[in-house]
């Protein structure tokens, strides 16, 4: 083999070890989407325990916090106590509401887990998967806040715990509600 192909073997094979070197170092619940300063998508779907239809367009101008779950996972029991402290924090502001997206779940399981863990907001179900595409969910628990104009503000893949929570409350959801600033 002639030394110059040895060199950009070489070279190139320094290269693909830096990007993975690179990707390591990357926080794999922070994925990007194109759908942060974007118009929320809107859905309607049934609520997990009355049945009622619920629709995204019911909450016009005001904040809210879509949290994708379901009962099969794990990280959603995880995150679970969080979300209902997180929604204790807020629910008495009437430009706030959080809403569950039950994803890939049967009924009767969804009704069990709120059931078991608790629960003081509504859940929509999302029987065909459509919200959840339409979000760019890449699966459970992913979480969106939606600003009072209609434009998602802020997605986290994973649970709502620690330092999560506490970024959440203060650096997103106060400051919307306070519209202090514009989060991203």
């Amino acid at each position: 083999m002639n030394r110059g192909i040895q060199f950009i073997l070489v070279v190139g094979l320094i290269a693909l070890f830096a990007l993975f070197l690179k990707g390591l170092g990357g926080d794999p619940r922070s994925i990007p989407t194109v759908l942060i300063g974007t118009t929320a998508p809107t859905f309607a779907g049934p609520d997990v325990e009355s049945g009622k239809t619920l629709s995204l367009d019911q909450y016009k101008g005001k904040v809210v916090l879509l949290n994708f779950w379901a009962s099969w996972c794990y990280e959603c029991k995880v995150e679970h106590n969080d979300i209902l402290r997180l929604h204790q924090q807020f629910k008495d502001n009437p430009d706030f509401v959080m809403l569950g997206v039950n994803y890939q779940d049967e009924l009767p399981n969804a009704k069990e887990y709120l059931k078991t863990y608790g629960s003081s907001f509504q859940h929509v179900r999302d029987i065909k998967g459509t919200m959840a595409i339409d979000y760019g969910v890449y699966g459970v628990p992913e979480t969106f806040v939606i600003d009072q104009q209609g434009i998602i503000r802020h997605k986290w893949v994973g649970p709502i715990v620690g330092q999560v929570y506490t970024n959440l409350t203060e650096q997103v959801i106060s400051p919307l509600l306070h519209k202090t600033q514009s989060p991203t």
